[in-house]
């Protein structure tokens, strides 16, 4: 047997590219299908919007594109990894190399260090680009696809609490004592009940509360509404209770969803939930690591003996039992019913150890 791991630079090459072009023709076909049915379903609420036009329903594919690329990469990893290994495995290539004396891992060695590149740009991709187009598709949608703030940082329709009263934020922008509000709306309640509606054009921070310009009641009791001018409010609600009220990890990149965390531990705010996704974000691109090993048994037994498409079929309930699994955790992440680490990290272990154990148990 073959001491080295990557006995020939030639097979190497051969069943890495076979892989790596199967990976991007799958996931062009599944995005090109996907793409066109989601656009379908969206258009009609994006041309309704006056003056939307053809322009926007690109810039929607834009925003939406990056997204599906990301959800279904994996997924064109592991219908990508059976396809490669169920064709050397009919061409009898898979029998040509272990009689070279090519164990069952370093024949799986080229798809293993293909995915890890894959997985380094999926991760670069998603920080990068994934991040700012989901949060740039979150602020288009709730604006109802019309004009959306130009702070990319910006955050929208925020609720907090002020004791027993509710106040609302249309828009949200900046950060800790340069934290400013427009379109303000406080439902003031006295025993349960409203008694009256604020609403003013803008606030910002002052002192210990926050002063609002502009300010117009409405009186529920006598049904009259008067100008107040400038008023203070709130006193003792902090910045980031309106800056960090809807923290969305999957419109931020990897650095940014830490500093954001670390600023609601400060606060003394729970994180758990964040954390979970902070992970996954690892967690989930090192997942094509797992496809050639999940669908290893579509590449070794006799493709004569008419089981290669069951084989092939176990590998994709394995790869599909992983998301499954992968899902799973992350909802229990999110709930506070399981650890962060173990949220994210816990599916891709265990499947890495069941990997492992099927192709020992097969053909090591």
């Amino acid at each position: 047997m073959q001491a080295q791991f990557f006995p020939s630079k030639t097979i190497t090459w051969y069943v890495a590219r076979m892989f790596l072009v199967r990976t991007l023709a799958v996931l062009a076909a599944l995005v090109l299908i996907l793409q066109t049915l989601d656009l379908l379903g969206e258009s009609g609420k994006i041309l309704a919007y006056p003056g939307n036009d053809g322009g926007d329903l690109w810039y929607y594919v834009s925003l939406r594109l990056p997204q599906l690329i990301a959800r279904f990469l994996p997924f064109a990893v592991l219908l990508a990894t059976i396809i490669t290994l169920a064709t050397l495995n009919q061409n009898s290539e898979v029998v040509s190399m272990k009689a070279a004396g090519l164990s069952a891992h370093q024949v799986l060695a080229p798809l293993i260090v293909a995915s890890l590149f894959v997985a380094i740009l999926s991760f670069s991709f998603n920080d990068r680009i994934v991040s700012r187009a989901t949060a740039t598709l979150d602020r288009w949608e709730k604006a109802e696809f019309g004009p959306i703030p130009g702070d990319r940082l910006a955050k929208t329709n925020v609720w907090v609490r002020d004791r027993t009263n509710l106040i609302n934020a249309g828009l949200v922008t900046g950060r800790g004592e340069a934290t400013r509000l427009e379109n303000i709306t406080i439902y003031d309640r006295t025993s349960g009940a409203l008694s009256s509606v604020i609403k003013a054009k803008s606030g910002r921070r002052l002192g210990t509360g926050w002063r609002l310009e502009g300010a117009r009641r409405f009186d529920v009791a006598s049904g009259t509404a008067a100008d107040i001018g400038s008023i203070i409010v709130g006193s003792g609600i902090r910045p980031d209770q309106f800056t960090l009220a809807n923290v969305d990890g999957d419109g931020m990149s990897f650095g940014g969803l830490y500093r954001a965390i670390q600023d609601l531990e400060a606060a003394g705010r729970p994180t758990a939930s964040l954390r979970s996704i902070l992970w996954h974000k690892l967690a989930g691109p090192l997942s094509t690591i797992l496809m050639p090993l999940l669908g290893a048994v579509a590449a070794f037994g006799i493709a004569r003996s008419g089981r290669l498409f069951v084989r092939a079929v176990i590998g994709m309930a394995l790869g599909f039992a992983y998301f499954v699994a992968d899902n799973f955790g992350l909802a229990m992440g999110n709930l506070g019913a399981y650890p962060p680490l173990l949220a994210a990290w816990g599916p891709f272990f265990l499947f890495l150890l069941i990997g492992e154990f099927v192709l020992f148990k097969t053909e090591e």
